[in-house]
This record gives C-alpha cells, sequence and structure tokens, in this order.
C-alpha cells in the first residue's frame, strides 16, 4: 500500500517545500488542490503550465507520487452557471492533470448536505454534468473519479452503480471510497458487512481510498479523531486490500501534523 494525504492539511506552501515537506514525513503519495495548497494559486485559472512543470519536477525529486489531482466541484447544482463552471473547471484540470502526471483528477457531486427530495432533484444535474465531462476525459484518455457522500446525490451503492452503467466508460471513470463519508448516523452496528457490499461491488472502480475517523458528539455533530480513536471500522476494509488491491493509495484527510506518525503507522497497519 502507497501511504499519502491531503497535502493541504499541512497548509499552503511553496512547491518545493511542499514536496521536501511530504518527503521528510513519511509519505509517499499527495492529493494536490492547487488553490489550497500552493503560495501564489488562488484559483484553478491561476495554474500554469509552468506551476505544473515546478510540481512534477519536485514531486519526482522527493519521490512522492500524485494520485489525485483534487478539483471538488459542484456538479450536481440545479444552477445551470454553477454546472457550467464545474464542468469547464473539471476540463481544465483532467488536461492539467496529464501535465502533472497525477492519476486521477477527483470530486464530490456537491457542495452543501442535502435532504432526500433536494438528492432526487440534483441528481439529473449531476449525471448531466458527469457526462459533459467524460466526453473530455476520454478525448484526453485522462481519468475522473467520483467520491461518494451519504449527504450528496452520488449517495449509496444504487447510486454509484447507476451513474458507473450510464456512463459505460470505466476505464476513464473512477472512484474515490471514502468511508467516512459513507457512514450513516447513527452510526451502523454491522460496519463489517456494510463495507464489505460496498467493495464487493465497487472495488474494482476504486483508485484511491480516504482514511480519517470520526466520533459524534451527543447533539450529532462530527468530530474529526486520531485513526483508530473514532467510530470507523477498517477490519474489513484492510481485509479487502490484502487479498484485492495490496498497491492500493491510502490518503490521510483531516491530518493533524502533530500526530502524523502514528496515523501513518495505524495506515501501514491496514
Amino acid at each position: 500500500m502507497k501511504i499519502g494525504v491531503r497535502a493541504h492539511d499541512y497548509g499552503k506552501m511553496e512547491i518545493e517545500r511542499l514536496a521536501e515537506t511530504l518527503q521528510q514525513e513519511g509519505y509517499q503519495a499527495a492529493q494536490l488542490a492547487f488553490p489550497k495548497v500552493f503560495v501564489g494559486i488562488q484559483s484553478y485559472e491561476d495554474i500554469t503550465l509552468k506551476h505544473l512543470e515546478r510540481v512534477r519536477n519536485a514531486f519526482e525529486r522527493h519521490k512522492i507520487e500524485i494520485p489525485v489531482f483534487g478539483c471538488y466541484m459542484d456538479l450536481g447544482n440545479p444552477d445551470e452557471s454553477v454546472r457550467s463552471y464545474a464542468v469547464h473547471t473539471l476540463k481544465k484540470c483532467l488536461a492539467c492533470s496529464k501535465e502533472v502526471g497525477a492519476n486521477v483528477v477527483g470530486t464530490e457531486t456537491a457542495y452543501p448536505s442535502l435532504r432526500a427530495e433536494e438528492k432526487a432533484k440534483w441528481y439529473p444535474c449531476m449525471l448531466d454534468s458527469l457526462k459533459r465531462v467524460m466526453e473530455e476525459a476520454a478525448r484526453l484518455d485522462a481519468k475522473l473519479a467520483i467520491e461518494p457522500v451519504y449527504s450528496h446525490p452520488l449517495e449509496n451503492l444504487d447510486a454509484v452503480t447507476d451513474v458507473m452503467n450510464q456512463i459505460g466508460d470505466s476505464k476513464h471513470l473512477r472512484i474515490i471510497f471514502d468511508p467516512a463519508n459513507l457512514l450513516p448516523f447513527p452510526v451502523l452496528e454491522d460496519q463489517d458487512a456494510y463495507w464489505q457490499k460496498w467493495l464487493l461491488h465497487i472495488g474494482t472502480y476504486i483508485e484511491a481510498i480516504h482514511v480519517k475517523d470520526f466520533y459524534y458528539d451527543q447533539n450529532g455533530q462530527y468530530h474529526p479523531a486520531p485513526l483508530g480513536k473514532g467510530v470507523l471500522r477498517y477490519e474489513a476494509i484492510s481485509r479487502w486490500l490484502h487479498e484485492n488491491s495490496p498497491d492500493m493509495y491510502l490518503l490521510r484527510e483531516e491530518m493533524n501534523p502533530e500526530i502524523a506518525s502514528a496515523d501513518i503507522a495505524f495506515m501501514k497497519n491496514l
């Protein structure tokens, strides 16, 4: 397994300094959202070929792979102007991902948490956006990876299966699997069976796994936690990794740099 991190959890840095820092911390890979992680880049429109060249050279020099080019867009928003911006930006980032050597461009399918009726309304809008982006992904031979979230239009296994079937291009459309984003409230008693079902049906589509942990307080509010100290149960996921995908990228999200070594040890044990 390749141990990585959502790089902007370390704050904004110059390109070369970030690559050096991640190597020193012991990572092999990083998810990069350029406007969130690099000094001098405020938006995706600011990215230049010079930036991409610097990133590629610095990360290759420090032996940090880039499994995910982060570009999280509001793909399902019913507002056509919002969706048009999302589609345009993702198409640009697909081209950038080829230049920088990233495996996939990663996105969720919405920004806000939605109620059930809103998810149903946003679903066809999300699908329309994906179809437009996937035309460009196929043209460039680049990959888009979508991340299911239980409060978004891509909310459950049925939705993921439907999208993958409708797009019909698993070479260019992949999945980022984030168990924390799929765990409903209140927390399931039998997580083992729940994760086994997910991985059985979508395991072949998974490009990277986000690793985090959390707990709910008495008011149902989400709080990040050190790995292994929250409600997530990773046993079934660990078994699947060993049996099916031992080279998977494991990307720590919500990293607290002060406890990075303990979290890296936890991921290595997966």
